[in-house]
């Protein structure tokens, strides 16, 4: 185990640092766009005079298009980049898709929540997809020991990133005479402009500082498709012969379904149950800074008791918090339900990510890291759609967030089979 200042050593070394920068950069979009103003704008400016219910099963759909689409992709984008060399490359890729589309939400005007929803989706891709690859460099800028720790760094700096650039959103939108604007619409839309800008900015040391470690024959990009989709096909028979990697994508398919339901409809639930917009803004900039040192608290955690520990103690909050919301009636009660969240958000996704690392076959991260994504994008295909359409149904939107828990119910049941040393 690493001491304290040579763990500090790691965290400065350049591929390190430019690294976690990525989850700095791509963190703007999670935050003020998906979790923030999209789901605000969505329903009051792109859906409005449309029944609460109806833009809440809309906004479901729009995430679960996006998920199926990311999860299809995943596995064969991660074997393809892997075979080639070129998780870098396709990083830069889906960081410009991310960007352009989040700016595009710029020009989707009131009442056009087909294009919004459109642009949403191509948004998300990108931002998925830098994600998976930017999960599997860690590999590469990091050694198996350091997995935790530079995982846990590389989630703190996406919060305190996606943090401080919301809090200058949220001012653009609460106090929008202070930059010159006429009023609060058109602060969310400038919003979307300046996430595309600091995600692209944010990116380029990445870019300059992390090298992949790349085959030492290179085939062409045509040639590494065609061996892609042959190493795929390998990749799921070959699950079944390693059991516990299987069990633990079984169980983080349903776990982490529940939190990216929790993060993508947790403000359109708010505004579906008569909480005004500023304050759910404000609650989500208390998960973010609640977030950031709490991430780096998993990570010590995940040294002290191992991850899959870790991983129990967040679904299990997330599991009562769940519940809670069900309950949740005032402002405050979603204050403390933010800093609840804010504890355990960051930690059930580093470590999840650090614990799979420890679990991959060397020279395949790619690949088997698309795979991580895909189970998750394949389960946030069932969460949305499962809110949205409980919503739709019952038109009450206090059984569509309590419908979540039973996903966080059922991954602990399955994590429950991973063996205890695994990794």
């Amino acid at each position: 185990m690493k001491t304290a200042s040579e763990r500090r050593a790691v965290l400065l070394r350049r591929p390190v640092w430019s690294w976690a920068l990525v989850d700095w950069a791509n963190s703007a979009f999670a935050t003020t766009v998906m979790a923030g103003f999209f789901p605000v704008f969505f329903k009051q400016y792109w859906s409005v005079g449309v029944e609460v219910t109806e833009s809440t099963f809309r906004l479901g759909i729009a995430n679960t298009i996006a998920s199926a689409f990311i999860a299809l992709g995943a596995p064969l984008l991660g074997a393809v980049a892997d075979r080639a060399g070129r998780r870098m490359f396709l990083l830069m890729l889906a960081t410009f898709l991310g960007a352009t589309m989040s700016c595009g939400l710029y020009w989707a005007g009131q009442g056009q929540w087909e294009l919004a929803s459109a642009l949403y989706v191509l948004g998300s891709l990108g931002f998925w997809w830098n994600s998976q690859f930017s999960d599997s460099l860690l590999t590469d800028v990091a050694e198996p020991a350091e997995y935790d720790f530079v995982s846990a760094y590389g989630y703190a700096m996406g919060y305190l990133g996606g943090g401080v650039l919301f809090i200058a959103n949220v001012l653009m939108v609460t106090q929008p005479a202070w930059f010159g604007l006429k009023d609060a619409a058109e602060g969310v839309r400038l919003s979307f402009l300046t996430v595309g800008v600091w995600w692209v900015l944010f990116t380029v040391p990445a870019m300059l500082f992390v090298r992949e470690v790349r085959p030492s024959v290179r085939p062409t990009v045509w040639r590494a498709m065609v061996e892609g989709v042959t190493e795929l096909r390998g990749t799921l028979s070959g699950l079944r012969s390693h059991r516990t990697l299987l069990a633990f994508l079984l169980a983080y398919w349903f776990y982490i379904d529940g939190v990216n339901t929790v993060i993508k409809m947790a403000v359109d639930y708010g505004l579906s149950i008569g909480l005004p917009s500023d304050a759910l803004l404000k609650a989500l900039l208390l998960t973010q800074f609640v977030g950031f040192p709490a991430a780096l608290a998993f990570g010590a955690l995940g040294r002290k008791w191992g991850p899959r520990t870790g991983i129990f103690i967040a679904i299990a909050v997330y599991t009562g918090a769940t519940v809670a919301a069900s309950f949740l009636r005032t402002e405050n009660d979603f204050y403390v339900l933010a800093v609840v969240i804010g504890l355990v958000q960051g930690g059930i996704q580093s470590l999840s990510r650090s614990y799979f690392g420890r679990l991959v076959p060397p020279g395949r991260a790619g690949e088997y890291f698309g795979f991580y994504n895909m189970m998750g994008k394949f389960a946030s295909v069932l969460g949305p759609l499962l809110a949205g359409v409980t919503a739709l149904l019952t038109r009450d939107p206090r059984l569509s967030i309590l419908s979540i828990a039973v996903l966080f119910v059922i991954g602990a049941a399955l994590l429950a089979r991973v063996p205890r040393d695994a990794g």
